[in-house]
């Protein structure tokens, strides 16, 4: 069965998003450099090219290297993660996803209790 093409990023994709969001435009070497784990330089250049391709990032000559930067905001890709979780785990439900975090206890009481106040304060509007 063939994977299903999928604009949501992949672990190592948000790794590197996460750099950029950080560092801001950077070459690869920086990317290499800030991440977590250890890659090599030409399979961060990869996956640059790759984030690239799907619209993720830009990428502009500098001195003879390309610097790549974020064109989605960190709140829009964790947008997109969270509506695909909750379509695809919860079958669409939200508060499938938030009884399931406080069953599990993912959620604190003070957790609980501020987001409470969120929603108290947004019925208000």
């Amino acid at each position: 069965m063939a994977r299903r093409k999928t604009e949501n990023l992949t672990p190592l994709e948000l790794e590197i998003m996460h750099v950029l969001w950080e560092t801001g435009p950077a070459n690869v070497q920086t990317v290499q450099q800030q991440l977590k784990r250890q890659l090599a330089y030409t399979t961060v250049q990869t996956m640059l090219n790759i984030l690239q391709r799907k619209g993720r990032v830009r990428r502009t000559m500098k001195d003879r290297a390309y610097f790549y930067r974020p064109v989605v905001s960190r709140s829009h890709v964790t947008r997109e993660h969270m509506s695909d979780i909750v379509d695809r785990l919860f079958g669409g439900s939200a508060e499938s996803l938030v009884m399931s975090l406080v069953e599990t206890k993912h959620l604190t009481s003070k957790a609980l209790a501020r987001l409470q106040k969120l929603v108290e304060e947004d019925a208000k509007k």
